[in-house]
């Protein structure tokens, strides 16, 4: 026989662990508490495990109730797309929650964002940016329906299509004339985003193969502090070409390119594999795609 654990269950034990308490999770549940309590016990019973430890406070998960989670939300999830996908005709519509590289926003979503909208109003889009770790793993936990980020990707569970390519440079202040003479330092720091930017780990391995190792890192969470820093003298950083024009304009930055191994970077448009594509996302595809041009383009071209 079954344990007789169905979806009403699960919805109350996620609701109680995601908020902590019984009481919270009636007023989210739009029942009694009584009646939340009555369940939880019910589903502990038929477990045969605590799922929760009560205390003053409210109350916390049991071991039992770790291992449940995951699988409750990855339920709750799953039934949501399934609604979503059922009630999809074709139409653009309903929420989209898209991610992307802070670089790739700035480049190339953040002109397109305002055209979208006004093609397709319906479409209630939430475009989240991070690093390329973060943005993989936010599809993988379905936190996100998609996401562009440096490739390539090669997961398993995560299907990818090349959008564009760019031309990686690395950004010095002005006084640098050579690269190669400041790399024969022994102080070399890099300024980076924080751990999970791919443009951070591909700086490093430029760097690992001409022996510069042991290096000190500068951490920023903005692309202007960044360049304020690389202006300063403060380290060095290696950015997409296309981003640099103002800077280079203004002569705050001075840029050093690569050999074309090292300086050519894919970004990947990825998704789940076992995810259903609403009409929301293809329509956004399919403008973000009219709006870059051909992925075996190098975005930027020389600065202006």
């Amino acid at each position: 026989m079954g344990v007789g654990m169905d979806v009403a269950d699960l919805k109350v034990f996620e609701a109680v662990a995601r908020l902590g308490g019984m009481s919270r999770a009636a007023a989210e549940l739009h029942t009694v508490q009584s009646n939340v309590t009555a369940r939880i016990r019910l589903l502990e019973d038929r477990l045969k495990a605590p799922l929760f430890e009560r205390h003053s406070r409210g109350v916390a998960l049991a071991p039992a109730g770790h291992r449940l989670l995951p699988y409750a939300i990855r339920i709750m999830d799953l039934l949501g797309e399934a609604r979503r996908a059922a009630m999809d005709d074709g139409v653009p519509r309903g929420p989209l929650v898209f991610g992307a590289l802070e670089t790739t926003t700035a480049m190339h979503l953040s002109p397109l964002l305002a055209s979208f909208v006004a093609a397709w109003p319906e479409v209630e889009l939430s475009l989240r940016t991070g690093t390329t770790a973060e943005l993989i793993e936010g599809v993988l936990e379905r936190r996100l329906e998609a996401a562009l980020v440096c490739g390539p990707v090669d997961h398993p569970e995560l299907t990818e299509e090349a959008v564009c390519r760019e031309e990686l440079v690395v950004l010095t202040a002005p006084a640098v004339t050579r690269l190669d003479g400041l790399l024969e330092r022994n102080d070399v720091k890099i300024v980076v985003l924080r751990l999970g930017c791919s443009y951070r780990q591909r700086l490093e391995e430029i760097l690992a193969r001409r022996g510069v190792v042991g290096l000190r890192r500068l951490e920023f969470g903005t692309l202007e502090a960044i360049y304020g820093c690389v202006a300063a003298g403060l380290g060095i950083t290696l950015l997409p070409r296309g981003m640099i024009g103002p800077v280079w304009r203004d002569g705050r930055i001075r840029l050093h390119t690569l050999s074309s191994a090292e300086a050519v970077v894919e970004t990947v448009h990825v998704r789940r594999r076992d995810r259903h594509a609403s009409s929301g996302l293809i329509a956004f595809l399919a403008h973000l795609r009219a709006g870059i041009g051909p992925a075996s383009a190098i975005k930027g071209g020389s600065p202006p």
